[in-house]
């Protein structure tokens, strides 16, 4: 066993998260960072990108980032160039980059619903089998996979949202079992409303949030820094003993019931 501040810090730790120039994406980027990783972000608009690491690099953080589309062939190629170029492994990887269109089931067009599972699922499934001989190369890898308790409930979301973030939860229970001998865990965690530029719409209207709060326990919206916690915990040496788990981040949302 490593010793307590061991246990606590990710110093020397390579991680890639996706999606990370804002929202949660950006949350867990910086939380990596705070606790001493090198971090690769990648997002598709190269400004925010520039931007982000520009801002880490100014109080001393070692970032560095990647303009990709994750959802595409050409995007991943180039994510995995650039992580071979810098590293011979990759210890941590968080798949984050998502999105949605919130519509009743039957009104969706197949280019729709075919971009959410391309977006959502797909982009996860091809990173993972792209980035596992880094992985495998590391020293206890840790995969993190953003879903949504979406993934377990209806919470209003769209039926294929929900099933790609169920669909992403059961891939981290088989990877983990599939990967433990080569010392990869892989967790989900699945957050309720957070307070990101995605749900920034819904969460401008009042009506809305006194629903959402009254089906929520502790009574108020979730951070995208609460997430980031729940990511990082994931990703350090003290949680070496977890994998296969999704963990839900929905402020008691799922301990509810009527």
């Amino acid at each position: 066993m490593t010793g307590l501040t061991e246990r606590w810090q990710l110093t020397g730790r390579r991680a890639l998260v996706t999606g990370a120039t804002k929202g949660i994406g950006w949350a867990v980027a910086d939380e990596l960072l705070a606790l001493g990783a090198e971090v690769l972000i990648v997002a598709r608009n190269a400004n925010e990108v520039a931007a982000a690491v520009a801002d880490w690099a100014a109080r001393g953080l070692p970032a560095t980032g990647l303009a990709a589309d994750v959802s595409t062939e050409a995007g991943r190629t180039a994510i995995l160039a650039a992580v071979q170029a810098r590293w011979q492994g990759l210890d941590i990887l968080v798949n984050n980059v998502g999105t949605n269109i919130r519509k009743k089931f039957v009104d969706y067009t197949t280019a729709e619903y075919e971009r959410l599972f391309q977006v959502n699922l797909f982009s996860v499934i091809e990173m993972c089998r792209a980035a596992y001989p880094l992985l495998r190369a590391a020293s206890q890898a840790s995969v993190v996979n953003i879903g949504s308790v979406a993934g377990r409930f209806d919470v209003g979301t769209g039926a294929y949202y929900s099933l790609t973030k169920a669909a992403e939860e059961q891939l981290g229970r088989n990877l983990a079992v599939e990967w433990a001998a080569d010392g990869i865990r892989v967790n989900t965690v699945a957050p309720w409303f957070i307070r990101t530029p995605l749900t920034a719409g819904l969460l401008a209207q009042p009506e809305f949030v006194d629903k959402l709060l009254a089906r929520t326990p502790l009574g108020r919206v979730g951070e995208a820094e609460e997430i980031a916690a729940a990511v990082a915990f994931l990703c350090l040496p003290g949680a070496s003993y977890i994998t296969g788990q999704c963990l839900l981040v929905d402020g008691g949302l799922s301990a509810k019931g009527m």
